[in-house]
């Protein structure tokens, strides 16, 4: 197999997702941009041609719908025969939704928990056959979740944790985090490297474009050694772009 690999990076036509693609793309590897909206998908892939005079592919994909996904998987699987590196990015905030936990915003936690959550995981197993056919022993393959820093629990509960009022966002992507680590045990035997990584505090749409915090470019490249992990890659972790986060 050729040291080039095939990525997908879901929810990529802005923010962190989108700077993760050209990033990637810049270091020789075959990228799928993908979006639900088929429009913005395209002038993203144009964008980063114009701008950063690279080659990026679009794939439509919302995380949400079933038949969506399984049309990317066809794709990708036609056109590449094969898939490495999943970047599960898609997700949203309902920030501006109330937030409280003593009167929580029910219809805004199931918002949040479904792209973020039930979304993430569908998507994850509908391209899991093909990285398994696509893992070797030396180049394994990769399944990356982006999460937040919100989203330990540990965190959270100490002297210097903030927002503790995001209630979906934040217990959606804890439960995120939760799937991930039981799917990194399951796959461990077959090497197949799974992992949850915080980009830190970045200032993009997702926050209202929240003042003080990293690029939405230097937010991504926290992510990138996670995204090409090799055989002796860690596994199981929560991270951040200073080690392991609680």
């Amino acid at each position: 197999m050729s040291s080039s690999k095939v990525i997908l990076v879901t929810g990529s036509n802005s923010g962190i997702g989108y700077e993760l693609v050209h990033l990637l793309a810049a270091k020789g590897h075959t990228v799928y941009l993908a979006a639900r909206n088929e429009t913005a998908g395209i002038d993203a892939v144009a964008k980063i041609k114009k701008e950063k005079n690279l080659d990026v592919k679009f794939v439509q994909l919302d995380v949400t719908e079933i038949d969506s996904i399984e049309a990317a998987v066809a794709k990708i699987q036609k056109d590449e025969g094969r898939l490495n590196v999943l970047v599960n990015n898609a997700g949203i905030s309902e920030f501006s939704t109330p937030q409280s936990a003593a009167k929580p915003n029910i219809a805004s936690i199931r918002a949040a928990f479904e792209p973020n959550f039930y979304g993430m995981i569908q998507t994850t197993t509908a391209f899991l056959p093909v990285l398994r056919a696509s893992s070797t022993p030396d180049a394994p393959s990769v399944i990356l979740e982006v999460s937040t820093e919100m989203a330990s629990n540990t965190f959270m509960a100490g002297p210097d944790s903030f927002l503790h009022h995001a209630i979906p966002y934040n217990s959606s992507k804890a439960a995120a985090n939760s799937y991930v680590i039981a799917l990194a045990r399951e796959l461990r035997d077959e090497g197949i490297k799974v992992n949850t990584v915080t980009p830190g505090f970045t200032t993009t749409k997702l926050n209202g474009y929240l003042p003080g915090g990293k690029t939405p470019e230097q937010g991504a490249q926290a992510l990138v050694e996670w995204c090409l992990l090799g055989k002796e890659g860690k596994t199981g972790q929560f991270a951040n772009d200073s080690g392991v986060w609680p």
